[in-house]
């Protein structure tokens, strides 16, 4: 039972980890390929984007434990390591596509539009990266890619509220909309990299 506990424990504080000091957007610039949809457009729900996201990342985090520790003596494994978590990507993403099918409910067609974009990012990539050349236990893995899900849910949260406040009248017109969207992240970025106890060198 203590282990089991302690296993959960683990998993938890690197969600945590992940969310905050090491936030997926803010401190670590992934999912920089997908930014428009902090940002929101017509076509794709930036919400359900960032759930089928978090989703992804959480179902990869062990397959890609394992299927690394498999190529760990190989003496090419760097070279090897995208194509497997690629691989990886891509067998969740198919387990995913296979549910929505299944499941046939209301959102079943959007979500089924926006999985791949969802699901082979930088994001999903990186984090996957970052959690095998760091060595993370599997409960080290799967917390690290909810944490790195959640984080990106967090950025959406904050880049929408955002949204409404940003399109004050005092704002210059040349820097309405997109602008300084990108300026109140690139802020946000930095306070939230403040975190993690660097500082900015002027």
């Amino acid at each position: 039972m203590s282990v089991v506990m302690n296993t959960i424990g683990v998993a938890f504080a690197y969600a945590v980890l992940a969310l905050f000091a090491q936030n997926a957007i803010f401190t670590r610039g992934l999912g920089v390929s997908r930014l428009i949809q902090l940002v929101g457009d017509e076509r794709t729900s930036s919400w359900w984007f960032a759930l089928l996201l978090c989703v992804t990342q959480t179902l990869v985090a062990p397959l890609a434990y394992f299927a690394g520790s498999q190529i760990v003596d190989l003496p090419y494994r760097a070279q090897l390591r995208p194509l497997l978590y690629l691989a990886c990507v891509a067998v969740v993403c198919i387990f995913e596509h296979a549910i929505l099918r299944a499941v046939k409910g209301p959102r079943s067609g959007l979500l089924i539009r926006i999985l791949p974009i969802a699901a082979v990012n930088s994001g999903v990539l990186g984090t996957v990266l970052v959690e095998r050349t760091q060595s993370f236990t599997l409960a080290q893995s799967i917390g690290f890619g909810l944490g790195s899900g959640l984080g990106y849910l967090l950025a959406v949260m904050l880049v929408t509220e955002a949204g409404n406040r940003l399109r004050s009248k005092a704002i210059p017109e040349a820097f309405r909309g997109l602008p300084i969207t990108l300026i109140y992240i690139g802020v946000l970025a930095l306070a939230i990299y403040g975190f993690t106890g660097h500082s900015v060198i002027l």
